[in-house]
């Protein structure tokens, strides 16, 4: 492989900001893996985020990239796999997967697709220096008769138009929205993009937690809420305290730790078979590297309020903030009915290729 960009790169990323600011390029914001293409005539290298290649993960994407892209092309975008009509990360990260069998089977049964919304080389010139304007003009030239499962992510320059895509693409399980000015050169692995994303506030009981990996200080929350059925289920974890503060939470938090673990709801989770009746904290995970996902056991009984972006079914799709201690509110209220229910709409829509 001989480009003007080489593989690996490093995307550019965004920062979180309040509000839409004005005068910008607005796209989704997508949920999926962030991949870069490099494709020189047979030769086509998928790079994830942190620059180590996905390629093998995907092959039904070599095969699609192949047929939809230049013969000698670099392109920025997402990884995604649509299910129902919305995006569905649990099944991309069961592509992550050894064996080759695994990955071959899911790449026939749940069929991933690429969704392209920048260019960093095109031909023999490189595009990094280039404003994002003139690359935009250039990708939809690129992608002019590319079909599916390779799209060109919708973009606008109305700020009216991005705050509705922000409110309606939510239901297709889009994060938000970024704004990215038409005059930024493309800066790998750094942010120079902004990203308003969804949030909303829900009280969870706090469970349990686990150590810093510094030491024996609070290194996050274990949440749950209750189901129909009255099972406690665990939804995620909130974190990022001040150092000082994480000392202070474990001194707070010894009097609801439980002497008889075996009371705890969730005290059957280190047998693999009940992750499969229940969410439990430490499931395994070929994400987990080796971590030692052991907790602390708590007397369900604190609540906290947190703010999350959005569920990715049952649980939150990514840390949750923490708020405030919530001494006025029953553990027991702390149920899946207080959700925000989001207005479904399909992703096909989106992506324009609907019917």
């Amino acid at each position: 492989m001989d480009l003007p960009v080489m593989p690996p790169v490093k995307p550019m990323l965004a920062k979180s900001v309040a509000a839409i600011p004005p005068g910008m390029q607005y796209e989704a914001k997508w949920d999926g893996f962030r991949a870069l293409v490099f494709r020189d005539g047979p030769e086509l290298v998928i790079g994830s985020r942190t620059g180590k290649p996905l390629t093998r993960y995907f092959p039904e994407l070599v095969e699609a990239l192949s047929a939809n892209l230049p013969e000698r092309v670099v392109v920025d975008g997402e990884i995604v796999i649509v299910r129902d009509g919305r995006l569905d990360f649990d099944r991309l990260t069961e592509r992550i997967h050894p064996a080759a069998s695994r990955v071959r089977t899911l790449s026939e049964s749940q069929p991933a697709s690429f969704v392209a919304f920048d260019l960093l080389a095109l031909g023999e010139e490189a595009l990094l220096e280039v404003p994002l304007a003139e690359r935009r003009r250039a990708l939809e030239g690129v992608l002019a008769e590319a079909r599916p499962p390779v799209h060109l992510a919708p973009a606008t320059s109305d700020p009216e138009v991005a705050r509705r895509w922000f409110e309606a693409y939510e239901g297709a399980g889009l994060d938000g929205v970024v704004a990215k000015s038409p005059d930024l050169p493309y800066r790998p692995d750094a942010r120079l993009m902004f990203k308003i994303k969804h949030e909303r506030t829900a009280d969870a009981v706090v469970a349990g937690y686990r150590f810093h990996k510094s030491g024996p200080v609070l290194g996050s929350l274990l949440l749950g809420l209750y189901d129909a059925s009255g099972r406690l289920q665990h939804v995620g974890v909130c974190a990022a305290f001040p150092m000082k503060r994480r000392a202070e939470l474990v001194a707070e938090l010894e009097p609801l730790r439980m002497t008889d673990p075996s009371r705890h709801p969730w005290a059957a989770w280190t047998e693999e078979s009940a992750h499969a009746e229940a969410r439990l904290p430490g499931a395994p995970s070929r994400w987990s590297g080796g971590k030692d996902l052991s907790w602390v056991p708590l007397r369900p009984e604190l609540v906290v309020e947190v703010a999350y972006d959005h569920m990715e079914g049952d649980r939150f799709r990514h840390t949750a903030q923490f708020r405030r201690f919530r001494p006025d509110r029953t553990a027991k209220g702390c149920t899946y009915g207080q959700l925000e229910e989001v207005v479904g709409y399909d992703l096909a829509e989106v992506l324009g290729t609907g019917g």
